[in-house]
């Protein structure tokens, strides 16, 4: 009982120890390519090593950390070139995972998609959406109105890598969100995809769903040229 309960504690520390990661890596406060050195962050977070190697290690396999026999465990680095590789990548996944769900698609996957899109319009970006009381939950219903759209998909592989393109993404939209151009119409976008893939038109629902990565791919190039250039600024 005790050495299962010890276990149970190690899981819990190295969850909590991985979500702050993650935030601080997504939101950029821990800096891309930067050296993630374990016992650094064990003192830091005040944990064993234990709960930072397995943190780091369910980092590495969301895209977010590399490991090398030479450099340890590091933050993945971002570019111009790597951004556009992840866009291309996310839509043709993401293309052919919601063409299979609307030709598949019952009334159970309708359903996933309208209540996830109610949520996600209903739900209030907070401005902070990493380290906001608030964030967590925005987070969560973003993130399953994309999985909603996709979940008819008949390869349950296609639909864990579209996931993790989505989490590998996240970084680059928060480098978007640096720039001063404003995207008012996002809810817009989300609801246009939504609607468009009730109503089984494949080709719109695509299109509409590419358009949507694109325009958040661009302003990420943005955040990442004012990035180099040392002209960042906060926006929403």
């Amino acid at each position: 009982m005790a050495h299962s309960s010890a276990s149970a504690t190690k899981r819990t520390l190295a969850s909590s120890t991985h979500d702050a990661l993650r935030k601080e890596i997504i939101a950029g406060q821990i800096e891309a390519d930067s050296r993630l050195n374990i016992r650094h962050l064990a003192a830091r977070f005040e944990v064993g090593l234990a709960p930072i190697r397995e943190a780091l290690s369910r980092l590495s396999t969301e895209g977010l950390v590399t490991q090398t026999d030479h450099r340890g465990f590091t933050v993945v680095p971002v570019s111009v070139e790597e951004l556009w590789d992840l866009h291309h990548a996310r839509v043709q996944l993401n293309a052919l995972a919601l063409r299979q769900s609307i030709a598949r698609g019952d009334a159970a996957w309708e359903e996933r998609i309208v209540v996830a899109r109610h949520r996600l319009l209903r739900s209030k970006r907070p401005a902070d959406d990493v380290f906001d009381p608030e964030a967590d939950q925005w987070a969560m219903v973003h993130k399953d109105f994309h999985h909603a759209l996709l979940s008819a998909c008949e390869s349950a592989r296609i639909l864990r890598y579209c996931d993790q393109l989505f989490d590998e993404c996240e970084r680059y939209r928060h480098i978007a969100r640096r720039v001063s151009t404003e995207r008012p119409g996002v809810s817009e976008e989300h609801r246009a995809i939504a609607e468009a893939a009730i109503d089984r038109e494949a080709d719109l629902a695509i299109e509409l769903l590419t358009e949507h990565f694109r325009r958040t791919a661009e302003r990420a190039e943005q955040g990442l040229v004012a990035r180099a250039a040392g002209s960042v600024t906060a926006a929403d």
